[in-house]
């Protein structure tokens, strides 16, 4: 794909000073770039790197004012990150802008799909699957039975998604992500023996969620396992059954939530967090990596730690932590001179 400095500006709306027809086909950072790349100046660290990139164009706030000579052509706009990130999302458009259906691929009985379709080899779409309009199934998808998914959503390849689950528009889910297998029901009989409870659940996406590769969302025992409108997912991630996760929410790689737990809104987890079950956890909550969540929590809380302490007190709490083998030291000093310190 190749895109002239006009075309660029023209689609930012940008100041172009330089040359209108200068093309560029790929993207690069500012300190790489070469002929026939754009790249972009937004912090002010990088600045010196403008006089020695080899970028055929370059996006730059409009408050930047060369010192020296450029060999680049300039595109000015208001946000010069914001500008660039527009640029990558067209360019991942354009590029996965893909229609047609290849061979083989199998369609069961009362598939019904939009218009702009792309269907990989080898994808498998089972009874009654609704495709809507600019959807994208990469080869090797299954789909299977009575799946819902709306417009403008991308599967890559090898995705799973099991029967009876819905997909709302804009999505994005990435290769090896399986959406609705059985969440972990079993129930023990006399005997100690481990019987399984029939999970007779879905799955439900709503608009702009995104599922990173790896990823597992289990089906509901009974009812649905929820990921609301804008939810994040990164990497290898197990939502389990029942689970609901809240608006704009957003969750790092290895993170780990156990059955029927509730997240709410624009809460943010970092990695390798684990969440036990049948617990509530509040709006605009912010998780280090690598917490153990074992309670209820409120909205706005900072947590840190195994089990997670409020992020100030497990600071504090950290600072004795690691001045215990120097305190432990001077009670032993101590009570080797048989000096018992003050009120003991």
């Amino acid at each position: 794909m190749v895109f002239t400095a006009g075309q660029i500006a023209g689609i930012l709306e940008g100041v172009l000073e330089g040359d209108p027809e200068i093309a560029v086909h790929r993207l690069a950072k500012i300190e790489e770039g070469e002929k026939g790349t754009l790249t972009f100046l937004a912090n002010p660290k990088y600045t010196s790197y403008i006089y020695s990139t080899k970028a055929s164009i370059t996006i730059v706030n409009k408050d930047f004012v060369p010192e020296q000579k450029l060999e680049t052509t300039l595109i000015k706009v208001d946000d010069a990150y914001e500008s660039f990130s527009r640029i990558l999302e067209y360019y991942n458009q354009v590029k996965n802008n893909k229609t047609g259906i290849e061979q083989p691929v199998y369609l069961s009985e009362n598939v019904s799909y939009g218009s702009e379709v792309y269907l990989g080899a080898f994808a498998y779409l089972g009874n009654n699957v609704s495709l809507g309009d600019n959807v994208k199934i990469y080869p090797n998808v299954y789909i299977g039975d009575n799946v819902s998914i709306a417009d403008n959503v991308i599967v890559f390849a090898g995705a799973k998604i099991y029967s009876e689950s819905v997909i709302g528009k804009n999505c994005i889910i990435h290769s090896g992500v399986v959406i609705g297998a059985d969440g972990f029901g079993f129930s023990p009989n006399k005997n100690g023996e481990f019987l399984k409870i029939p999970q007779t659940g879905n799955v439900v996406l709503e608009d702009d969620v995104d599922v990173g590769a790896g990823t597992t969302i289990d089906r509901a025992t009974l009812g649905s396992t929820i990921l609301r409108r804008g939810v994040k997912l990164d990497n290898q991630i197990q939502i389990a059954h029942n689970v609901e996760i809240g608006e704009h929410t957003v969750i790092a790689a290895q993170t780990g939530i156990a059955g029927s737990t509730k997240i709410g809104r624009r809460c943010m987890i970092g990695g390798q967090v684990g969440i036990v079950g049948h617990i509530t956890i509040g709006d605009n909550v912010k998780i280090q990596a690598q917490s153990g969540i074992g309670r209820h929590v409120k909205s706005n809380e900072i947590l840190q730690g195994s089990p997670a302490l409020n992020y100030g007190d497990y600071n504090k709490s950290y600072v004795h932590f690691k001045n215990l083998p120097k305190i432990s030291h001077r009670l032993d000093e101590l009570e080797k001179n048989n000096i018992r310190p003050k009120g003991v």
